[in-house]
């Protein structure tokens, strides 16, 4: 069997790497959920499907798949002759997010007052945070929404940081629109959403900070991302 350099085998650092990136997946999908319920506005990420549900009355895991082939399509013009056949994984991946998402909604979660709703917020964002984290570190599959936010952030040779800000603001921007025009009013964005957008990020560097050595370590992989957490902390600063 074979071994890596600590003398651990290697299957053990590949069961521990997808175990990581699995919890970080669930996490993501219970923290965009658990938005959904504090009446306070979604996550930008899934603020289009989320409308296109409310006012269409489609399935949330439907729409949210639909979304995301939409970020891949726009991923895949920008990279142009740099695609990757690695890069058609984030299309089984939303499937298999969108279902997450789909089943974590049916959780009957709500509270009447705005100081319980902001705690809830709080605990969306810091399992956002810590899902998006989790699976960046472990360098499998990105989501399409990250995936689209590298490839601008690479694009512009801004970092990822400018390409995640660009595509909040386009999601935000969208579901304004498509919600004021098919239903007369803005659904799906609020004070959380601003929020979110604002803090996610920095909770994620946060994350990073402390717990990232330890993560890779266990996977068995040596070296940070690319977009580790002081890099992203500066790009959230800038």
């Amino acid at each position: 069997m074979e071994r890596t350099q600590n003398k651990r085998p290697r299957g053990i650092d590949h069961f521990w790497r997808g175990a990581i990136y699995a919890v970080g997946m669930i996490s993501l999908a219970i923290g965009l959920t658990l938005y959904t319920k504090t009446g306070l506005g979604v996550s930008p990420v899934v603020s289009v499907s989320f409308s296109i549900t409310e006012i269409w009355g489609i399935n949330y895991a439907l729409s949210t798949f639909g979304v995301y082939m939409l970020f891949l399509a726009v991923q895949l013009f920008l990279k142009g002759k740099d695609c990757r056949p690695g890069d058609l994984l984030q299309i089984p991946f939303s499937l298999v997010f969108g279902l997450l998402l789909d089943w974590f909604s049916l959780a009957q979660i709500g509270f009447n007052t705005l100081w319980q709703n902001l705690l809830l917020l709080l605990a969306a964002m810091t399992f956002t945070a810590v899902g998006m984290s989790m699976m960046v570190d472990m360098r499998l599959v990105l989501s399409p929404a990250d995936g689209l936010a590298d490839t601008i952030g690479k694009c512009s040779g801004r970092g990822v940081g400018f390409g995640k800000n660009i595509v909040d603001l386009s999601c935000v921007v969208v579901t304004c629109t498509v919600s004021y025009l098919f239903s007369g009013r803005i659904t799906a964005i609020g004070l959380g959403t601003l929020i979110a957008m604002i803090c996610v990020g920095r909770l994620a560097a946060l994350f990073q900070l402390l717990f990232c050595k330890l993560l890779l370590r266990r996977a068995g992989l040596s070296k940070a991302h690319h977009c580790g957490a002081l890099e992203q902390l500066a790009e959230e600063s800038g």
